[in-house]
């Protein structure tokens, strides 16, 4: 097929466009920078404007795309809440809107867990129903909105199905596993109630495989959301422990209480938003919110079993794998 991704500068969208070439698909590909996927033809633009969308499916003397990939988002932790809208919400139905005028026939609508997760304990569940109104800060609710725009699509002319990857990590990712060496570089990662949540995580090759799968199964598995994990959940603690020994920096030890936690984190988004202290502080993500203290601090695993059948999948690397691969990235040439 012909089949256009969206956000294939992005950690997931390189390694989902790498498979898609990889499966003998041609790809294109949307995003304001080049996505730098060998074998791709880089359309560069915003999903939120018509026109390069348009352009994008359209392409050229190749043909119309026939399926679409839609990953493109605005994802933090505490931004400019019209920019969520903006991007996740308009951006999604920019893409469905041009996507049904020009004959797609499979929409696969990346989507996200927190679209469900209403600060309770996620324990065993498959995909919860997605809830804008109980969703948990700015990215989740608007991304719960454009999931549920996207299945509303849902027709025999163009199936849609949603693909919900749980905390993708891997080397290379500069959004979490970066982030968490740096902190824990410098002493700055708590552990919340001794980091016993229980929780799902999916390595990198093993999300983008699932996203593929349900493009090849939109036919029988359209109309529904899917979670997809590595189905092997482990405690925060030893998540985190795992991730710093293989960059060689010393796992976090320090415990505070998860309710002090989530209080200091909506402390620190308030702060956050006040004038420039975003940009004093080199314009990075806040070291805390109320959302990120309550993924810490909360279960959130998930039942494979709904997933792996409709999309006739199942994930190849391993948790203890993907920590052996992200310490041969951080391994100097010269030792290996």
């Amino acid at each position: 097929m012909i089949v256009l991704v969206t956000g294939a500068s992005g950690f997931l969208g390189r390694a989902v466009a790498a498979e898609l070439v990889a499966a003998g698909h041609e790809v294109r590909t949307l995003q304001r920078r080049p996505s730098r996927v060998a074998g791709v033809t880089d359309v560069l633009g915003s999903i939120t404007d018509p026109a390069r969308v348009a352009l994008a499916i359209a392409g050229d003397s190749s043909g119309s795309a026939e399926a679409v990939v839609h990953l493109a988002a605005k994802v933090s932790l505490a931004r400019d809440p019209d920019d969520f809208r903006r991007v996740n919400v308009e951006g999604t139905r920019t893409m469905l809107d041009a996507a049904e005028q020009a004959g797609v026939s499979r929409f696969v609508q990346v989507s996200s867990p927190s679209v469900a997760h209403t600060g309770s304990s996620l324990a065993g569940v498959g995909a919860e129903p997605a809830s804008p109104e109980h969703a948990r800060g700015d990215y989740a609710r608007t991304k719960a909105e454009a999931e549920l725009l996207a299945l509303a699509r849902d027709s025999a002319a163009m199936r849609v199905l949603a693909v919900r990857p749980h905390i993708v990590w891997g080397p290379g990712d500069t959004q979490l596993i970066e982030r968490i060496v740096e902190r824990a570089r410098r002493g700055r990662v708590p552990l919340l109630s001794g980091g016993r949540a229980l929780i799902d995580t999916t390595y990198v090759d093993n999300a983008a495989s699932a996203i593929v799968a349900a493009l090849h199964r939109a036919d029988a598995a359209h109309g529904k959301a899917y979670v997809v994990t590595n189905g092997e959940p482990r405690p925060v603690a030893d998540l985190l422990a795992g991730i710093c020994l293989a960059a060689g920096v010393r796992p976090p030890h320090l415990s505070v209480p998860a309710a002090l936690g989530r209080a200091a984190g909506s402390l620190v988004e308030r702060i956050w938003a006040l004038p420039g202290v975003a940009a004093r502080a080199g314009g990075d993500e806040p070291p805390m919110t109320r959302f990120l203290a309550e993924q810490l601090s909360t279960a959130h695993w998930f039942d494979q079993r709904e997933t792996r059948a409709a999309l006739d999948w199942a994930p190849t690397v391993s948790i203890d794998e993907g920590l052996r691969r992200l310490a041969a990235h951080y391994t100097p040439p010269s030792a290996r």
